[in-house]
């Protein structure tokens, strides 16, 4: 008996020895890990508040725009730009299908790589985004009034529109440069007569000042490289624009031997206000051309597209002044500006140096001539005569850098897996964080202007392998979220992305609260087929065709019952949300309509088509909950033989 209470004993005396070992280890662990940094802290938003920043992340092959909030990493929006959305009813409804709209028919997708906020004195405004088409060339307009796209421009001249969209510091253009070089214009020719033969192009889209509204004002064609990525020159620089090139060998085979030969490609310099003086003097040539411009007008809630069929081209070989090269190692893929305009920052793939440009010594070369010959009548500046300075051995794989406004650059590393921090000047690394895993882009918010906000980077990965629950072959897509207002940065969270993320766009987002519409004031909806009361509800029909003017409200639709319809009708629902309330949109969606929903915010219109193939009676319905009688608004489409001779009819609650 003793013996048994002896080993109780001593098992009790384990047990507490292994309690404490697990409590200790367990609060070694919370002192070690992110609660313990207090990391959790920087990036928790209290329900009901607010985040700091907007973060407008690309969602590469999926099309579309993601609207995230930081620090939180919340996401709040998929903007549709490029790609039909079912939700929004983008591409599906009547009034956007004219959006997607190109010289090539109707193509509901691209690859959508690089956003751009609008400026103006060089700081983002908050007004619009940029964001472009790479596979079909387009360049969209999304109006952060509403979270819409708003307009389309397609690129003539252009394959692979990858170094877009950038603005320069007033907004004055949306700048999109080619990455694959191509035949201009278009013609039978043989692939191996690549060298010589075979042209960039690199088009300047105006806007608007005052409505945003875009015109394709030129473009320079350039010798056949590839043009990777772009920034704008800001102070001192503005009035230029910055081209990466890569295949200065114009290889067209296996690239990733053939394109890599050479120690040096280029930055190309261009001087857009020289490229405006040109133009002014009639020094251009006009190009046959054919592409579409679209526009969504907000007062009709209709899109609309036109094919333009001419475009003004600036040859750099006949206009001195217009481009410059600047000789940058190897095979260079981020092309940065910092906020000062001095600096021009060539990431290039191949080289464990990052290569830093100085504006002003280029000028000062270009006023010297101090070139060493020329590509294709295109001077190409001494490497040394422009050289600031190399940031040495910063890592392996440098893709892109931005800049926190405080004298640093910041540069991410695909191969290492790593985001690392260099100063100004004395191009010392001072600081470098692992990144999980291959890093592609990352974004300060504002660090494409001359005033970065200097608070967080966000790093946009490539692979995530084990950071996130398994879900198949594929896993999703990654974005962290690093402090950078000390000396060292700290890793505060990682997030999914929708899409591969490229780049993103990031602003404070007191500048755009204030300007976020709440409604659409039903008294300025100018839509062909509104109907602003119900006494205007009507069915009418034209032939085969029957166009039903619809209005919906909590928690009804008028009409709701409709009579008359045949087999083989075109039935177009026009509907008008009457809502004059915040945040109360409805959905409607019909049985066997080959189409989406539509989700129509308040005090708008939208138009979908139904063409019954079966008599019966057949159901409607609210897919948005709008109120606690969401469930009671619907209402039924009667459908008779083709050869029925019953008349249009259709009530609401009445016999």
């Amino acid at each position: 008996m003793k013996q048994i209470s002896k080993i109780l004993f001593l098992t009790a005396v384990l047990s507490m020895i292994i309690s404490s070992c697990a409590n200790v280890n367990k609060d070694k662990k919370m002192t070690d890990g992110a609660l313990g940094s207090n990391a959790a802290e920087k990036v928790y938003v209290a329900p009901g508040e607010h985040d700091e920043f907007y973060a407008f992340v690309s969602g590469g092959f999926s099309g579309q725009l993601s609207v995230y909030g930081l620090p939180s990493g919340r996401l709040f929006k998929v903007i549709p730009v490029f790609s039909q959305d079912a939700e929004k009813a983008w591409g599906y409804n009547e009034e956007t299908k004219p959006m997607l709209n190109t010289s090539y028919g109707f193509i509901p997708w691209d690859d959508a790589h690089h956003p751009d906020i609008s400026q103006t004195n060089g700081e983002v405004d908050g007004r619009w985004v940029f964001i472009n088409g790479n596979n079909t060339p387009r360049i969209a307009k999304i109006d952060l009034s509403t979270f819409e796209t708003t307009e389309i421009i397609e690129v003539p001249n252009s394959a692979g529109n990858h170094s877009s969209s950038f603005v320069t510091e007033n907004t004055e253009y949306v700048v999109a440069g080619t990455r694959f070089s191509v035949p201009v214009p278009q013609e039978d020719i043989a692939i191996k007569e690549y060298k010589g033969k075979f042209k960039g192009a690199v088009s300047f889209i105006s806007v608007d000042p005052d409505h945003g509204n875009m015109e394709m004002a030129f473009q320079i064609l350039l010798p056949g490289f590839n043009y990777d990525l772009a920034h704008p020159g800001r102070g001192a620089s503005h009035g230029w624009f910055f081209f990466t090139t890569y295949n200065t060998e114009e290889a067209n085979s296996l690239l990733e031997v053939n394109a890599s030969q050479n120690d040096k490609d280029f930055i190309a310099a261009i001087n857009w206000k020289k490229a405006e003086e040109y133009i002014k003097q009639g020094k251009f040539k006009t190009m046959p051309a054919n592409y579409a411009h679209n526009v969504y007008d907000e007062k009709t809630h209709t899109a609309t597209s036109t094919m333009k069929k001419e475009v003004k081209v600036l040859d750099p070989a006949e206009c001195p002044g217009l481009v410059y090269f600047l000789p940058t190692p190897k095979s260079p893929h981020g092309c940065d500006v910092d906020p000062s305009g001095e600096y021009i920052v060539g990431n290039g793939k191949l080289s464990a140096d990052l290569t830093v440009h100085s504006f002003s010594k280029m000028i000062k070369a270009i006023e010297n001539k101090q070139f060493d010959g020329d590509a294709y009548g295109i001077p190409i500046i001494k490497f040394e005569d422009a050289l600031a300075g190399v940031v040495s051995q910063a890592g392996l794989g440098p893709l892109h850098t931005e800049f926190d406004g405080k004298g640093n650059g910041y540069t991410t590393f695909f191969i290492s897996s790593e985001v690392v921090k260099w100063k100004l000047d004395s191009w010392e690394v001072v600081d470098r964080k692992p990144t999980y895993y291959s890093v592609g882009h990352l974004m300060i918010p504002g660090g494409n202007s001359r005033k970065p906000f200097g608070k967080y980077v966000l790093a946009m990965n490539k692979i995530t392998k084990d950071r996130y629950l398994p879900t198949g072959p594929e896993v999703t897509q990654s974005a962290q979220l690093y402090d950078i207002t000390g000396e060292k940065m700290e890793l505060l969270l990682d997030f999914p992305t929708i899409g591969e993320p490229h780049y993103a766009a990031g602003i404070a987002a007191d500048l755009i609260k204030p300007r976020s519409k709440k409604i659409y004031k039903l008294e300025e909806n100018e839509h062909k087929y509104v109907v602003k009361n119900n006494e205007n509800v009507r069915v009418e029909r034209d032939g085969k065709e029957v166009h039903v003017y619809m209005t919906m409200i909590r928690s009804h639709f008028t009409p709701d019952n409709i009579e008359g319809i045949k087999v083989g009708d075109k039935v177009y629902f026009h509907i008008t949300n009457l809502e004059q309330d915040y945040d109360v949109p409805h959905g409607v969606s019909m049985i066997g309509a080959n189409t989406s929903e539509l989700l129509i915010m308040p005090g708008q219109t939208e138009t979908f088509v139904w063409e019954p193939k079966q008599v019966g009676v057949w159901p409607f319905y609210c897919t948005d909950f709008c109120s606690a009688l969401h469930q009671e608004m619907q209402g039924y489409v009667r459908v008779s033989p083709a050869s029925s001779n019953i008349e249009l009819s259709w009530s609401l609650g009445e016999d």
